[in-house]
């Protein structure tokens, strides 16, 4: 069956948001006066939720400390670390081209929703969204599985033509969790092996691998395109 929907993951698929979360997160732990890892060391942080990346890094003062780092975070975050953001090459042409076909496209991000709105019209990018689906700021549906479901019912769309399209094991388990089939990019920031084992369908390496396997995985063209 044709892909009728695509749901993609922001961070690490969409934009490149490395400046931003890393140096808001450096930003909390200053102020919490914690010992600040490298910028390059907190990489893994980006893509899964951050109470529990910030729970990580807080150790034995997580149960203390963890709601502040957070407050902490979104004072930079919500001021300036948001726009510390690119978009990757490519993917709005993507979106486009995806959009004319009517492809119904969604965004499905462990991020709050309104960060990723607002990340998304600075960009330019929201028009090609049928709607932009996040976290809210409590935490809930932080979980990318719970978040895919609740998307799948509120939109009515068919398990066996929807893919999602995201950059970490999250994204893959989650799809895997709701029976749908998944991509995942290794031009973000988890690592091929991740998402080998994670479970995803395809693998593409940059947006253009992207956009063959959304067009010869979505029409089910023979063999042409080997799963993982």
């Amino acid at each position: 069956m044709k892909f009728t929907a695509i749901l993609f993951d922001l961070d690490g698929t969409l934009t490149d948001p490395q400046k931003g979360i890393t140096r808001s997160i450096r930003y909390a732990l200053r102020k919490l006066g914690t010992p600040l890892p490298e910028t390059d060391d907190l990489r893994w942080c980006i893509g899964p939720p951050l109470r529990d990346s910030l729970k990580m890094l807080l150790g034995d003062r997580a149960s203390d400390f963890t709601d502040q780092a957070l407050a902490f975070y979104r004072e930079r975050y919500g001021r300036i670390g948001k726009f510390e953001n690119a978009v990757y090459d490519q993917i709005p042409g993507i979106l486009s081209r995806l959009n004319a076909g009517k492809t119904a496209l969604y965004v499905a991000t462990s991020k709050p929703t309104v960060y990723a709105v607002e990340i998304l019209n600075h960009f330019g990018l929201a028009p090609s969204f049928r709607k932009i689906y996040g976290s809210a700021l409590d935490g809930a549906l932080s979980d990318k599985q719970e978040l895919i479901r609740h998307i799948l019912h509120a939109e009515g769309i068919e398990k066996e033509s929807v893919v999602m399209v995201g950059d970490r094991s999250h994204d893959i388990v989650g799809a895997r969790g709701n029976q749908i089939a998944s991509i995942g990019v290794t031009y973000g920031y988890g690592t091929r092996a991740e998402l080998v084992h994670a479970g995803a369908n395809w693998l593409a390496d940059s947006p253009t691998d992207l956009s063959n396997i959304i067009r010869i995985a979505g029409e089910g063209i023979g063999n042409e395109m080997e799963p993982v």
